[in-house]
């Protein structure tokens, strides 16, 4: 048994002038309110209020970070409890499940998620010791007791995590109930939901047939062509803006974007209707939609998030298995000059928009993005990201982006969390690594410290807050 505190300087270089100079950054923006723009925890959990059901279902069952790196070390999905679609049994006793993840939290070290782990452990729920075979089921017990009780229930977590505003991730199909029922309860916390569209411009997606005659039920139409389907999507938009949408969320394959003459795209979305739709009408039809999500969004406002460069579902055995989201998405490279050129040439000039671009190629960050981003009044670039979340992977972004870029074309920092409770961990991580890299500046005398301030404000709130209009 190891007890243990978090200790205050965690992060910071260890050179004495840097390390005291991102205390005293860090000291500025730590209690400040955390702006959560894009995530993806489920709107439920507020709506009912209810208690979690039980820590296994709280920390392992919805965090794919997690039992990615498990199911590495040859653990089976279905032992952690991880539902299948196919079928097949999972194992069902929380206890039994976290036992095993506490014989394993090791693996964690040296990982973000260990970090954030421990974070929420030691300082969420006030255990001082790191799970281990010996403690399992102790901590369990404590967890389970602490989460049953009134100050542990989620919107009591939330305005306790001090959250100004968290945003959820929705399909356009959702109907956006939790939603309603949040806004007409009474509480006062903030939480709207995005508007992602991939289930209906990704013409590849088996369901894509299905998922058209749902848009035109919940649009009260009957969907027979294109000039019908971008009407649907158009007022799918007005509707998520209704519900307090700040922003679309577009993830593909590559951001290749090009705009197809009327007729070219009515004969592509046709094909897709019959489901003969070929390899090339799926790549041109998504290039061609992401420049259709742009002319929206200088209609109505929407801020633009383009998520591209991953190959989802490498792991074809587990995906049939499990499905969706299960820890078995791998990035790949992209090319962004030349796939973006015509949307920003259509649209990276208008004041009035904002394309956020993500990115998991660590390698375009100063060759691609940040001259572009350097450039273009439209584009903005969204932080590091998914599997570059991390303390090395945000001090990078800083150090391949900021000579080019600057500071005031980011967007500040986003959790993109399933794991509730996990989101003041991951801000904290943030928070203190900008910290670290403001003091490296004041410490070649780059900047100066009350400069240095100022900036890790404006990273930790106020950019965030201005792009996403919030």
């Amino acid at each position: 048994m190891s007890f243990y505190n978090l200790h205050p300087d965690r992060f910071f270089d260890p050179d004495s002038d840097v390390r005291n100079y991102a205390g005293s950054i860090y000291d500025t923006i730590k209690n400040l309110p955390i702006i959560s723009p894009h995530g993806h925890v489920d709107p439920k959990i507020f709506a009912e209020n209810k208690p979690f059901p039980n820590p296994t279902e709280l920390f392992i069952i919805p965090d794919h970070y997690l039992f990615r790196m498990l199911y590495s070390q040859g653990i089976p999905l279905e032992s952690l409890g991880i539902p299948r679609i196919d079928g097949g049994l999972s194992e069902c006793d929380p206890k039994k499940i976290w036992k095993l993840f506490s014989e394993h939290y090791y693996l964690f070290n040296g990982t973000p998620t260990g970090v954030w782990l421990d974070y929420e452990f030691n300082q969420i729920f006030d255990i001082k010791e790191k799970p281990d075979a010996s403690n399992a089921e102790r901590i369990y017990d404590e967890l389970n007791e602490k989460i049953n009780s009134p100050e542990f229930l989620p919107r009591t977590l939330f305005e306790r995590f001090n959250i100004e505003v968290l945003a959820t991730t929705d399909t356009a199909l959702d109907t956006l109930d939790q939603h309603k029922v949040i806004r007409t309860s009474g509480w006062q916390g903030r939480i709207i939901p995005s508007f992602r569209p991939d289930t209906l411009t990704d013409i590849s997606n088996p369901d894509w047939v299905a998922n058209i005659k749902k848009l035109g039920d919940l649009t009260n139409r009957t969907i027979q062509n294109y000039r019908d389907y971008i009407d649907a999507l158009r007022e799918r938009r007005h509707y998520f803006i209704h519900m307090g949408a700040k922003a679309s969320d577009h993830g593909v394959f590559e951001p290749f974007t090009k705009e197809l003459p009327l007729h070219e795209a009515e004969v592509i979305f046709t094909r897709a209707l019959k489901q003969t739709a070929t390899p090339s009408d799926v790549r041109l039809f998504t290039a061609h939609m992401l420049m259709q999500m742009a002319e929206m969004s200088t209609e109505d406002g929407l801020v633009m998030q383009i998520h591209p460069g991953c190959f989802r579902n490498h792991n074809k055995q587990l995906f049939k298995q499990f499905g969706f989201d299960k820890g078995n998405d791998i990035p790949v490279a992209t090319e962004y000059t030349s796939n973006l050129q015509e949307l920003l040439n259509r649209y990276g000039n208008n004041t009035n928009l904002t394309i956020i671009l993500f990115t998991l190629d660590e390698s375009v960050y100063s060759r691609e993005l940040a001259p572009l981003a350097g450039h273009y009044p439209a584009l903005k670039l969204g932080p590091a990201w998914w599997f570059n979340d991390s303390i090395q992977g945000i001090t990078r972004y800083r150090q391949h982006v900021t000579e080019t870029t600057g500071f005031y074309n980011t967007v500040g920092f986003n959790d993109d969390t399933r794991a509730f409770v996990s989101i003041p961990a991951r801000h904290d991580v943030a928070r203190r690594v900008d910290a670290n890299y403001l003091a490296g500046l004041v410490a070649r005398h780059i900047i100066s410290i009350d400069e240095a301030i100022v900036i890790a404000e404006d990273l930790t709130r106020t950019l965030v807050k201005r792009a996403y209009k919030l």
